[in-house]
């Protein structure tokens, strides 16, 4: 089938169907119709037109279609940042022309494997209030461990993404990087941990950051132009359990400066303030 043959809107619809279908294991006419504004008729009509195209790929089901076995997606480049962004925003975006020259190159970073059934079973379990029992491994215990995990949000830190939640092992809110997450996740019965008692998540702290002291004070005047810095420093309001990663990805060591302050930078202010929601205290 050449891409090019179909219409930029049943283009878009298209990929936006294979990517719930993906993601979710599921996609109805009512999610093209809220997406995308269009009647059932259409969106029944897109489906049609889809099997059409390409055929096989869909199996119906009492309430949507779901992919059928090893089939994969045509015009959705699977890219987990494009679902949960989606998720976040419900904008959905895709390109459907080739790269110009446009004079701008963006690196492409190593993407970490995530199942797309942990990513449908902890979608379903957010969006039902419900827990799940997970697989999980880390690097400080990579033996299989199982959890009993009450999800309630992703969260995108640096180059990966979490979902966060109340973790019955730990019985505390922790965060499960989706990448470390194993095997099949179960969907289990109502959760009684929600968002609302998470207090690291509801709580609204600020980081004061200002350029290493060390520095010169042309080289200070510097970062605080890249920064947008008001009076020398950078007020930045953050959940309290997003605070650690907040710091890392500003490489901000907030223990312990580093020997060279132009590979330091930038320093936190504040740290007795914030200490109780820093993972190392």
């Amino acid at each position: 089938m050449n891409r090019s043959h179909i219409a930029t809107a049943a283009y878009r619809r298209f990929a936006f169907l294979e990517m719930l279908a993906y993601w979710q294991k599921v996609v109805r006419n009512k999610d093209l119709q809220e997406q995308f504004a269009i009647t059932r008729q259409q969106a029944y009509q897109d489906f049609q037109d889809y099997q059409r195209q390409f055929p096989n790929q869909l199996v119906k089901l009492s309430q949507g279609y779901k992919f059928a076995p090893e089939a994969t997606p045509y015009l959705y480049h699977v890219n987990l940042d494009t679902y949960l962004n989606w998720l976040l925003t419900k904008d959905f975006s895709i390109n459907t022309e080739s790269p110009s020259q446009s004079g701008t190159y963006a690196l492409n970073l190593p993407t970490r494997q995530v199942s797309a059934q942990v990513i449908a079973a902890f979608t379903h379990a957010i969006t039902h209030k419900q827990r799940v029992e997970v697989g999980y491994v880390s690097l400080s215990h990579p033996e299989w461990d199982g959890r009993i995990f009450h999800p309630h949000t992703y969260v995108k830190t640096g180059l990966r993404w979490h979902v966060r939640g109340y973790c019955e092992k730990s019985q505390a809110y922790r965060d499960l990087v989706l990448s470390r997450c194993r095997g099949e996740v179960e969907v289990l019965d109502r959760s009684d941990h929600g968002i609302e008692a998470d207090s690291a998540w509801q709580t609204m702290i600020e980081l004061v950051i200002r350029p290493d002291p060390r520095l010169s004070p042309e080289q200070q005047a510097v970062l605080s132009h890249d920064y947008q810095m008001q009076q020398g420093q950078w007020v930045i309001p953050v959940r309290a359990a997003m605070a650690n990663y907040l710091l890392q990805d500003l490489q901000i060591n907030t223990k312990v400066l580093d020997g060279t302050p132009e590979a330091q930078q930038l320093v936190l202010v504040n740290r007795a303030d914030i200490k109780p929601w820093l993972f190392n205290g």
